[in-house]
């Protein structure tokens, strides 16, 4: 059983999900339950049986309330401590963008702070309709790390960042999925089986094509040359894969292909 304050992590038909667990306190993320998603994010990355993580919160209420502020009087107190736990948090969102599968961030009801943050590290994300983002730093008087700040302008554009940040109102998913930061809209009651399908249907595809592809994506986002220079033996590696020959014959035999990931 999930301990309150805690991740758990399901592994069924190529797709990874992993919860946040602490439905006490709106599924907040405390210091232990990020370096345990860290630990998550690098071990996923080996799995040849996994083909898509999921990230969600527990429950079908709230994705995050943010970081568990019950945390700060020991954790965030003080300038050094401050900056040793944004680097963790950052350290824990670059480490869900370099899974080299691609991510989904679920989200139900509130995705607040910290939380946005982990959804913004997702390659994509499912939105129940009346779900929102919030970052409320302003309201508490604490500074918001300018890494986090670049990742909510790469997903939801300056004005929208500027809007949440000065304000600490809440962003709407509707207005996230006009302006492209939420890629899936419906109901609340449709949300589960909608990222399924999309899940499943990513997974079906070939694993080493979505590889090359989110890594040029992401080094092409982040003007990064060593990461394009690594995407670019990605796509070298598929084009010389077992998987393109497959799917080129199942392709002349009008079938489904069969991929394995080499």
């Amino acid at each position: 059983m999930t301990a309150p304050g805690d991740i758990s992590i399901d592994i069924a038909d190529g797709i990874a999900t992993l919860r946040l667990a602490n439905p006490a306190r709106r599924n907040a993320i405390s210091t232990a339950m990020w370096n345990k998603i860290a630990a998550f994010a690098q071990d996923v990355r080996s799995r040849k049986d996994v083909r898509v993580v999921v990230i969600r919160g527990e429950g079908e209420d709230m994705f995050s309330a943010g970081a568990d502020i019950s945390d700060f009087a020991t954790a965030r107190s003080g300038e050094g401590n401050a900056r040793a736990y944004d680097d963790l948090v950052e350290s824990t969102c670059l480490a869900i963008e370099a899974i080299p599968q691609p991510t989904i961030g679920v989200i139900f009801g509130g995705c607040m702070g910290a939380g946005s943050s982990v959804a913004a590290s997702c390659d994509m994300r499912v939105a129940a309709s009346d779900a929102f983002f919030a970052v409320p730093a302003a309201k508490l008087g604490l500074g918001y790390d300018p890494r986090g700040i670049a990742r909510f302008i790469r997903v939801f554009g300056a004005g929208a960042t500027r809007q949440v940040l000065f304000t600490a109102d809440r962003l709407p998913a509707s207005r996230a999925y006009e302006l492209g930061a939420v890629h899936v809209i419906v109901p609340k009651a449709e949300v589960t089986a909608m990222t399924a399908a999309l899940s499943h249907k990513i997974a079906g595809n070939a694993p080493l094509t979505i590889k090359a592809a989110k890594a040029a994506i992401r080094a092409l986002s982040k003007n990064d040359a060593d990461l394009l220079a690594e995407a670019e033996q990605f796509y070298a590696a598929a084009d010389a894969s077992a998987d393109y020959a497959e799917g080129r014959k199942a392709f002349a035999e009008k079938r489904p292909p069969r991929f394995t990931g080499s």
